[in-house]
């Protein structure tokens, strides 16, 4: 039997186990990361242990089910029947692992600082179980730096050495929830190594379930591609969210431009304005970039305009409802308003940081009587800052009537948009779906 050096035996053994798919795979946090991500590593022959904190999410994966619209449940359910995924909140059964891929929240504070309790408390309940020989991978989105600073120190304070007993790496998720053209395995995975032991062992990690692994130099190159890829969206969903203001002015369509302007085969990509930006990345990513970058004595100008113009569209939409109703006589106060769409982008039930809810939040504000229409939530769900006590409305030329105002905010796949024009005394379409008339405001 060939013998290593006691210095990489930890590493050879574990490139072995991803090798062979021997390797028992742990992914921290069954949320829309992490549970498409324990799937496709099930479902390329490998035994995954999810773990998470709400007692709910481990007993539908256990159950067979699956608790996110897009995920189909018998994905779940086959995993479950091959016995390639389980699910538990109990954080010492990470000792039983080989890989930890971490999947935790890293939003802002009410200052927008990041929050990093998520990653630390995750972390603090890891530490006990830790053993030579694992991969720990971040995926959570965060400032360039993250991992070296706040995850390795932690590492060593147990003694160990990275690279050699424990192998740590940074590879942002690049989930696109709803998009049926890419699943998991098929977006290619950036991934950076605090050693270059830690990179090898990284690329054996992903490069068995997703298509692609792009290596780069350093854990916080890979945290800064992530940030990128975000504010390169920010900053050009808040040039569109500046212009449609102008071209309303300018009686231009927007939309008509923007698809005119997409027809270019090269140099141009189009992007859309909306109510404002939405999700667990785009509204929060580029914050991180601007908090870390004052530590050196910089100001990402460009980066907080942006953020600027995009948190201000809510209020624009809001305006112009109170614009549409006061050319038919009536005030916003009193007026029975209807919002289609509270998840922030079609097609999904998700509603982390929904322009749609900031919106509901600041016409009711004003005195509206505000309700909502959304297939993927029948129930407003608790949320941290708002607290709408509503059901779904169900949509029908009757219930469309009896509102003095529909608003298109999230434009789902699954509404009847002629109903809607059709039954709707007044509409506001923020999103472009409908053309303009005397009783459809563009906002």
């Amino acid at each position: 039997m060939k013998s290593f050096s006691p210095d990489i035996i930890h590493q050879v053994e574990l490139l072995e186990k991803l090798h062979s798919r021997q390797a028992v795979i742990g992914i921290v946090g069954l949320g829309y990361v992490g549970l498409p991500l324990s799937l496709t590593y099930a479902e390329v022959g490998f035994q995954v242990l999810g773990l998470d904190i709400d007692q709910a999410k481990a007993d539908a994966i256990n159950q067979g089910q699956s608790y996110i619209n897009h995920i189909d449940k018998t994905r779940v359910a086959q995993a479950r029947q091959e016995k390639r995924l389980e699910a538990t909140i109990d954080f010492s059964r990470a000792a039983e692992v080989d890989a930890l891929i971490l999947c935790v929240p890293t939003p802002l504070n009410q200052y927008r600082e990041p929050d990093l309790s998520f990653i630390r408390a995750t972390m603090s309940a890891l530490l006990p179980y830790l053993r030579p020989g694992q991969i720990l991978s971040l995926e959570s989105t965060t400032y360039p730096g993250t991992t070296e600073e706040e995850l390795r120190p932690l590492i060593q304070q147990r003694g160990f050495i990275v690279g050699q007993d424990i192998f740590l790496v940074y590879s942002p998720e690049r989930e696109d929830p709803g998009n049926a053209h890419f699943n998991t395995a098929m977006i290619p995975k950036v991934m950076g190594g605090s050693t270059s032991a830690c990179s090898e062992v990284g690329v054996a990690l992903y490069e068995q379930a997703i298509s692609e692994v792009v290596t780069v130099s350093s854990t916080r190159a890979a945290e800064m591609t992530k940030l990128l890829e975000n504010i390169h969206r920010a900053v050009n969903i808040g040039l569109m969210n500046e212009l449609k203001p102008l071209a309303d002015r300018m009686g231009i369509d927007l939309y008509e431009v923007i698809r005119a302007a997409a027809t270019k085969p090269f140099g141009f990509v189009p992007y859309y304005p909306g109510p404002g930006l939405g999700g667990h990345c785009i509204p929060i990513d580029p914050f991180y970039l601007t908090w870390k970058a004052r530590e050196y004595g910089m100001h990402t100008r460009f980066i907080e305009l942006a953020g600027e113009i995009n948190s201000g569209m809510p209020s624009y939409v809001a305006d112009k409802i109170m614009d549409a109703l006061n050319k038919v006589g009536k005030p916003l106060n009193g007026s029975k308003v209807l919002i289609l769409g509270i998840a922030y982008k079609k097609n999904v039930d998700d509603m982390r940081e929904s322009p749609s809810v900031e919106l509901m939040d600041l016409l009711q504000q004003k005195g509206a009587d505000v309700a909502y229409s959304d297939p993927f939530f029948p129930n407003f769900p608790v949320m941290r800052r708002y607290n709408f006590d509503l059901q779904s409305v169900e949509i029908s030329a009757e219930s469309l009537k009896s509102f003095d105002v529909v608003v298109l905010a999230t434009d789902h796949d699954t509404y009847d948009y002629d109903l809607i024009e059709a039954s709707s005394s007044l509409l506001v379409d923020s999103r472009g779906r409908f053309a303009s008339s005397a009783k459809i405001t563009r906002a």
